[in-house]
């Protein structure tokens, strides 16, 4: 069984998990029930069932890195999730509001989900490792064009070019620029789950997904 975690701080790393939709919604430790009303609200605009199911996965699964990280039980983790423009909730960055010394971040595409909860500002992103981002003038505008090149020069620009992405959304995510030098930032790839994934601001541990289980959902 997974230990309670010891008391956190800013020496403590990020817990940061990793998983299909189907392993999170097959968790016997998450429940949809759980989620938030506003949250239950947002998914009845989701016309597409198997998208509705990665917002529900990845919502669930940030609350058992918070629960990992904090030992509050899942189900007491209320996140919040509120836009400073529109003031609606929904959007704009997550956040803990009983946890303001915490810093939270999901993503989900196509069948694939991640979040990460730790100390200070973090960002994570999870993307198919079959996907490819572009177009390139586009991928110009928002990356570091030396970088750019860099991909381009290579027999096959599209793996170089998602993993610059990726790790573009994650510091995007928390909150820093791309190109900076002094941030912690860590991309590696998932084989089993054919994703590819970016962590940024923090140092992550990846945690069990289920308590009982004795490996990691992903791993670098």
């Amino acid at each position: 069984m997974t230990r309670p975690p010891p008391p956190y701080g800013k020496s403590v790393a990020a817990v940061a998990l990793v998983a299909t939709t189907a392993e999170v919604l097959a968790c016997p430790e998450l429940d949809e029930g759980m989620l938030a009303p506003w949250e239950r609200r947002r998914l009845t605009d989701i016309r597409v069932p198997a998208r509705r199911d990665d917002v529900v996965a990845a919502r669930l699964l940030l609350r058992l890195c918070a629960s990992r990280l904090t030992g509050l039980p899942p189900d007491a983790v209320v996140p919040a999730q509120r836009c400073p423009g529109c003031g609606r909730d929904g959007h704009g960055r997550p956040h803990l509001p009983d946890h303001p010394e915490l810093g939270v971040s999901y993503s989900h595409a196509d069948g694939l989900a991640a979040a990460v909860v730790g100390p200070g500002p973090v960002g994570i992103d999870v993307e198919p490792l079959t996907r490819r981002p572009g177009p390139l003038p586009v991928l110009r505008r928002l990356l570091p064009g030396d970088e750019v090149d860099a991909a381009c020069a290579e027999p096959d620009p599209g793996p170089a070019l998602l993993r610059l992405w990726v790790r573009r959304e994650a510091l995007f995510k928390a909150g820093f620029e791309a190109g900076r030098d002094d941030v912690r930032l860590t991309e590696w790839t998932d084989h089993g789950r054919a994703a590819v994934v970016a962590l940024a601001g923090a140092d992550g541990v990846l945690a069990p997904l289920l308590s009982p289980g004795p490996a990691p959902p992903s791993g670098r």
